[in-house]
């Protein structure tokens, strides 16, 4: 007789992130609400991290269920090409009405990796089809990440194991520390003074560097990097894929900021964590670029999924949600909770340092410890909490009531102590 896991088929699951050969078996999940999971066993855990911070507004909210549901009956994919439909203009129309200046022109994709992928190459054909075919590189950022594809993986922190790997395989791209000391601000100038002409455009993650170790920056460094761009001719991307709905304390941090970037990517909270979409969102000049006669200055890239209706339906439903209900104001709420209760974690010796800005927590450890043992510990708490390297951290969803933060940030105190 098979076993459970080969009646049930997770012996042919090849899981993320996850060494196949020594892994315990993953916890099956039988149903989500708010934020909690349910787990098969009957154990219920209250999630800290809103599914790797999709679940905005929590899991199964009844708007977006709703939405999903009439679109479902209605229509639920056709190709985009050739074709058009409301839910993805409706969509595009209102994305842009929320950022800042003229980011007016929207390309849909169905992952944050192909979003930054198709900004790398709204930057780099804009050059080319003016005639420029010398800008072959991106200048990047240390702690940075972009995802897990091999053009995103190129413009990710060099250093950061888990793509050090690949290093052979990937272009090489010019990766600096971000201008925010004399030092940094030096190295920064002097690359962008001697190899400018070879550059393609600036990528950033702005005010926080998500999986890259949840590090954190200023305003004033994203408006060095506006000036930077500006005075040398280059498209400025900010990706927004962890930091846009709500998740730093504006809609949008570029918005917090104050700055404008050439192009944005969205994706993770778009759909309010229903299913997958992204979109890479251009201003003006830079979809001007691909105006011609000639068919091959057109952006050539096309996701199959590109702009599913059940997708755009979800996402426009999580926008009503952001426009009715006060997503921000639960956010500075969540900032203000955080802050006073992971405060305590600076005082064990395995701590380095805690860091709060607006829905995200961070307790970053003196050393990495064993990570399957650290998460089976919260799990034993009731909390789902998924540290990586040395950084415990919150992104619960904004929904979150004051109880259930109190037991994640009980649960950390608890077990790191």
């Amino acid at each position: 007789m098979p076993d459970r896991a080969e009646a049930s088929g997770d012996a042919h699951l090849w899981r993320p992130y996850t060494q196949m050969k020594t892994a315990a078996p993953p916890l099956r999940a039988v149903r989500t609400e708010g934020c909690r999971i349910t787990l098969e066993d009957g154990r219920v855990l209250i999630d800290g991290i809103a599914s790797w911070w999709t679940a905005c507004h929590g899991y199964n909210h009844p708007h977006i269920r709703v939405a999903v549901e009439a679109q479902l009956e209605a229509m639920p994919h056709v190709m985009f090409g050739g074709l058009t439909h409301d839910p993805a203009e409706r969509l595009a129309a209102r994305l842009c009405r929320r950022l800042p200046g003229d980011l007016n022109h929207v390309f849909f994709a169905d992952s944050g990796s192909v979003a930054v992928e198709v900004a790398m190459k709204m930057a780099a054909q804009s050059w080319l089809n003016r005639g420029i075919k010398t800008r072959t590189r991106f200048l990047a950022f240390r702690g940075g990440y972009h995802g897990d594809t091999f053009a995103t993986m190129a413009v990710c922190d060099p250093e950061e194991g888990m793509h050090a790997l690949f290093g052979p395989l990937l272009p090489q791209h010019k990766i600096v520390d971000l201008p925010r000391d004399r030092a940094s601000i030096a190295e920064f100038d002097r690359v962008l003074e001697t190899e400018s002409r070879t550059l393609t455009g600036i990528l950033v993650e702005p005010l926080v560097q998500g999986a890259g170790g949840m590090l954190f920056h200023d305003a004033s460094v994203l408006r060095y990097l506006r000036d930077a761009a500006d005075h040398y001719g280059l498209p400025l991307i900010f990706d927004e894929i962890f930091t846009g709905f709500g998740r730093t304390g504006a809609m949008f941090a570029c918005e917090q900021a104050g700055v404008i970037p050439d192009i944005v990517t969205l994706s993770k909270a778009l759909t309010g964590g229903t299913m997958a979409l992204s979109a890479a969102i251009a201003r003006t000049p830079i979809f001007e670029a691909f105006l011609s006669e000639t068919p091959s200055a057109a952006l050539m890239h096309g996701p199959t999924y590109m702009a599913n209706p059940l997708a755009c339906a979800a996402a426009n439903a999580s926008l009503d949600l952001f426009e009715r209900e006060d997503r921000l104001s639960q956010v500075m709420k969540i900032e203000t909770q955080l802050r006073a209760e992971l405060a305590p974690c600076r005082h064990f010796t395995s701590v380095r340092d805690v860091r709060v800005r607006g829905a995200i927590g961070v307790v970053e450890l003196e050393r990495i410890h064993a990570l399957d043992a650290l998460k089976a510990e919260f799990v034993a708490q009731g909390v789902w909490v998924r540290p990586f390297r040395n950084i415990v951290y919150l992104t619960p969803a904004l929904t979150i009531t004051e109880t259930e933060l109190s037991a994640l940030t009980r649960a950390i105190q608890t077990v790191l102590r």
